[in-house]
């Protein structure tokens, strides 16, 4: 009791020893070959993973950090080092849209290493992945987060853990980020940013807010250090109901997806604005907004120039629809039903995100990954989180404090969403009011026009992505990528 208990080998065990040893190290290697997670210095260090073919040619990282003690929630992430100079290169915290969407959706369909094979993939087989060149870890290391909590891995012990707010969301970050800094010395002193996109459009100026006011007292009672924060960067994003809706019908006029005389009726008849649901008192107002929405309910959201593939699934809801006080993504992806993928045209973006429920609910993932068992059930890219408090109307104010405070951002929007309109977004940067310190002019990635960008006072730049969609760089990585790392590496925040 309480102590170790030793005993003699015999000369039997004596004999037998050195080859069980030799038969441990050869298990020991053929479990990381096939996808267990190599261990390092205590951390989830991964070398191979089911579907990729071969060693992962980057540095991948996964693990929990609890942010709430008491209710036991523990955020589930991944990190990868940059591929050019990690002890370099400025550290990404990225926080993908919703609320609900996981960061492996992040990851696998926006700025990160790894795709599907959508176009190769059989049904019935498993799905295969492929290195992505033009992913943003080429140029900066990223943590990818599944927040806020009960989004992808991420998980509570109890059950008051899932009940957060949009603002106590951001402290959490907040926390992460103290506590994987810890663990992660080498990037303390990194130049860090904050990212995100669609719904993250409020949460990483929360986040990057709570970590801006952080008072000096709590760096000196918690022992973690403080996150070298430099700026923030979203994209197609959620800021302000008013403007988010009420750019929508300037935007399908302009996009030649009405006619002049349904924009002129709803003009007139709405008074010029667009905002939210019409009042239905206003007969003329209703009626226009009615029209408009019969002859474009056919049109993709994410994508207007993408064929619309209908929905994904039982229980799917449309992308933006309200829902009680905040608006929601694609809330969930079910499992595949038998002939999916013969129904569907190959160009259809739900094929991929189908394949990633196959992939991470597969034992031998989750084996890898470190998922803890028993902790979720059935994966998903984007589920709903009925305990999750929408409590910021607009994150405009954020925005002001932020930039006022010397902080640099980026906002940026591919310009053929229509969910989260380039519109609305140059409207509510506008009414901040700031000094144009280089006006609209476009700018170029291999000698070709890739968007277009202004720059505000304040280290503000907007930017809009030619092509791009509902998030821009799942539409054009390329561009994408030559846009954060140039704005990352000039003070100025010039792209062209």
């Amino acid at each position: 009791m309480g102590g170790a208990y030793c005993r003699r080998r015999s000369p039997l065990e004596q004999q037998l020893l050195p080859a069980v040893l030799v038969l441990l190290v050869i298990v020991a290697a053929s479990s990381s070959f096939w996808g267990v997670a190599a261990k390092e210095t205590g951390r989830n260090v991964i070398t191979h993973i089911k579907g990729f073919r071969g060693p992962l040619p980057f540095h991948l990282e996964t693990g929990y950090v609890e942010v709430d003690d008491e209710n036991g929630a523990r955020l589930f992430y991944y990190f990868i080092e940059s591929e050019r100079n990690p002890a370099e290169d400025p550290l990404i915290l990225w926080i993908t849209g919703g609320p609900g969407c996981s960061a492996l959706s992040g990851l696998l369909f926006e700025i990160g290493p790894l795709k599907f094979d959508v176009a190769g993939y059989t049904e019935g087989t498993f799905p295969r992945l492929v290195y992505f060149e033009d992913s943003w870890t080429k140029v900066s290391n990223i943590i990818f987060l599944d927040s806020p909590v009960g989004t992808g891995f991420s998980y509570s012990r109890e059950e008051a853990g899932l009940n957060v707010s949009l603002t106590e969301s951001g402290r959490q970050h907040h926390v992460f980020l103290r506590k994987w800094l810890a663990e992660h010395p080498e990037f303390a002193s990194q130049p860090l940013y904050i990212g995100g996109d669609s719904y993250s459009g409020y949460t990483v100026p929360v986040t990057a807010m709570d970590i801006a006011t952080s008072s000096r007292s709590r760096d000196d009672d918690d022992g973690y250090p403080k996150p070298n924060l430099v700026g923030y960067l979203v994209g197609n994003p959620g800021t302000d109901d008013r403007y988010d809706s009420g750019g929508k019908v300037p935007f399908m006029h302009g996009m030649g997806l009405i006619s002049d005389e349904l924009y002129e009726a709803a003009r007139l008849g709405c008074g010029g604005d667009f905002y939210k649901t019409p009042d239905l008192t206003n007969t003329r107002c209703a009626s226009a907004m009615i029209a408009i929405y019969m002859v474009t309910v056919g049109v993709n959201p994410m994508h207007i120039l993408e064929p619309f593939c209908g929905p994904q699934g039982p229980g799917v809801r449309s992308i933006f629809q309200d829902n009680g006080s905040r608006r929601s993504m694609l809330v969930q992806d079910d499992v595949p039903h038998p002939g999916f993928f013969t129904k569907q045209p190959v160009e259809c973006r739900n094929n991929g995100y189908r394949l990633s429920n196959i992939w991470a609910d597969d034992p031998e993932v989750r084996d890898a990954l470190g998922i803890h068992k028993a902790s979720i059930g059935s994966w998903s890219r984007c589920t709903m989180l009925p305990y999750y408090r929408h409590d910021v109307s607009t994150a405009i104010p954020y925005h002001v404090n932020l930039t006022k405070a010397g902080y640099r951002a980026l906002v940026y929007s591919g310009d053929h969403d229509l969910g989260m309109t380039f519109v609305g977004t140059q409207e509510w940067i506008r009414r901040i009011g700031y000094p144009i310190v280089s006006d609209w002019r476009p700018w170029f990635v291999n000698r070709q026009v890739a968007g277009f960008t202004r720059t505000y006072a304040h280290n503000l730049t907007f930017a809009t992505v030619k092509g791009g969609g509902h998030t821009a760089p799942e539409y054009r990585p390329k561009e994408c990528l030559a846009m954060l790392d140039r704005w990352t590496s000039s003070a100025a925040g010039q792209l062209s």
